[in-house]
């Protein structure tokens, strides 16, 4: 069992935080001059400081030894106390008003699909690599509800995709232009060359991607309004598949265009514009309005406009 210690806030009032910091320059430096340069501030004010000290803590704290002053053994045990909380308050109120990307090893959780994640992905780590290279990224794929659920939880830092409901505390910014659609299949198997006409689009079978993003319920929603039904040969959740299944099968997918086009170059594949009208995805991103402005996530979301800059072809 964890005992609290109930806070004794009348106290506590009377601890100026300033004092904690001469005690430690003046117990580090054994002398007044040099402890005022340390802090920043005249000597005589380090000699006020040392006066109120000796009042608080009952104690003289410091004794004169020659040129130099010498901590009590009440110093001494008060020391270790007051670093501990020099450096708690450090590192958990100062440092969280900055972000050094060189120096963190913070480990960021962006909830991003598959499709989006092949375009965006390395072109972050690439941007980031060199300016943090102890900063970690993690993935997560799941649908808009349940991400925007992570975000208010602080369980995902930003999530990144097409997003049409959330709150006034979701924060959002188009991350790159409204994307639109490609055919891609193998020129060889398929014997089809660009553009693809609405007859072959409809003859051959598709291999299509079950989205997390709900993004292939929608295609088939714009395609059915258009009276145009597409044979499935073959469903996958996993959109790397799609290319090494089109090199061994003469089908034909239907992916958005970063995602086709960076598979056409990698697997010598080709793409098509499609043969009919269908509604662009924007592409955005979202996070809570309590991360607004804090360091890290603000750099984050930087290089997550800078990677979807660099990733439009």
């Amino acid at each position: 069992m964890v005992r609290v210690m109930a806070i004794d806030h009348v106290n506590l009032a009377r601890i100026d935080l300033n004092l904690l910091v001469a005690f430690d320059a003046l117990v580090t430096e054994g002398h007044v001059t040099r402890a005022a340069r340390k802090v920043g501030v005249g000597q005589p004010a380090m000699s006020h400081s040392l006066r109120r000290l000796r009042q608080l803590f009952a104690d003289d704290l410091l004794v004169r030894s020659g040129t130099e002053m010498r901590p009590t053994p009440r110093a001494l045990q008060l020391s270790a106390s007051v670093r501990a909380i020099l450096a708690e308050l450090q590192s958990s109120v100062i440092a969280a008003t900055r972000f050094d990307a060189a120096q963190s090893d913070r480990l960021f959780t962006i909830g991003i699909s598959p499709s989006l994640e092949i375009a965006l992905a390395p072109k972050l780590l690439a941007l980031v690599r060199a300016e943090a290279p102890g900063v970690r990224f993690s993935v997560r794929t799941e649908a808009p509800d349940s991400m925007l659920r992570a975000l208010d939880e602080g369980r995902m830092d930003v999530a990144v995709g097409s997003f049409s409901d959330g709150a006034a505390h979701h924060k959002r910014r188009a991350l790159a232009p409204a994307d639109g659609y490609l055919c891609l299949f193998d020129a060889a198997r398929t014997g089809l060359s660009a553009p693809v006409g609405r007859d072959d689009f409809l003859r051959l079978p598709h291999i299509t991607v079950q989205s997390t993003d709900g993004a292939s319920q929608a295609l088939d929603r714009a395609l059915a309004e258009q009276g145009i039904r597409r044979q499935v040969l073959f469903q996958t959740p996993h959109v790397l598949a799609v290319p090494y299944l089109l090199r061994e099968t003469e089908a034909i997918a239907l992916l958005c265009r970063r995602t086709a086009l960076l598979c056409a170059a990698t697997f010598g594949l080709q793409t098509s514009p499609i043969p009919f009208d269908l509604p662009l995805q924007p592409v955005g991103m979202v996070w809570h309005a309590s991360h607004d402005r804090e360091p890290g996530n603000q750099w984050l979301r930087d290089r997550l406009s800078a990677a979807a800059r660099a990733a439009d072809p």
